[in-house]
């Protein structure tokens, strides 16, 4: 059985998360053990890793560095072993180089680029909350069986915006194009939120269960 480590660090809806990620297991018939926790130890040795994130992203930073060995452990995991690692919304935006809210923060650097405030225009509402297309760029697996119309829920008023665009998986648009999903080797984000967005995202969590990158 694959162990799966949802970390709770204090800034992720986790609960919510986990629910969706075990029936999203349950419908795929994945054999998974997860693991509500923000230890070390459990995260180093899991076979893959969910960071989710809601709020501004430097105190989701400093959420991650108060845990001591944290960090640490999520990039043994990804950048030695490999591990199949998806960030959600925060979760993704800490992937960056660096982010732009209230001041500039340091984020892991795993895919290169800054999270910077949406571009603001007359028929634009920011925060962007709701449903939304998800346009995509190219085949992935984390994306397989999607239809063209597929929706998924956003809250956010930032974006991704990476250095190679090529690591943009799906796009979105509100007043303009953004991010929605990005990947490298085996770290995937979405900026969307899959486990409110219904069976689109269901279906998103079942791919990752099953991704072997």
């Amino acid at each position: 059985m694959a162990s799966l480590a949802l970390i709770d660090y204090g800034s992720g809806n986790v609960h919510s998360a986990a629910r969706a990620l075990s029936e999203a297991a349950r419908t795929s018939e994945r054999a998974v053990s997860l693991t509500l926790t923000a230890d070390p130890d459990v995260i180093a040795k899991a076979d893959r890793i969910v960071l989710p994130g809601v709020g501004h992203f430097g105190d989701c930073r400093r959420a991650v560095d108060e845990r001591t060995g944290l960090l640490e452990a999520m990039e043994e995991a990804v950048h030695r072993r490999g591990v199949p690692f998806l960030g959600i919304c925060v979760g993704m935006q800490l992937l960056a180089d660096f982010g732009l809210e209230d001041g500039e923060h340091r984020g892991f650097g795993w895919i290169h680029g800054q999270v910077e405030p949406m571009r603001a225009a007359p028929s634009v509402r920011i925060p962007h909350m709701g449903w939304n297309t998800l346009e995509l760029q190219r085949p992935h697996t984390v994306m397989d069986g999607l239809s063209r119309d597929a929706h998924a829920y956003f809250v956010h008023s930032f974006v991704f915006s990476p250095e190679d665009e090529s690591v943009i998986i799906a796009a979105s648009e509100h007043g303009y194009p953004f991010a929605a999903a990005i990947t490298k080797d085996t770290v995937f984000g979405t900026q969307f939120h899959p486990e409110k967005s219904q069976a689109v995202g269901l279906k998103i969590l079942a791919n990752f269960l099953s991704w072997a990158p």
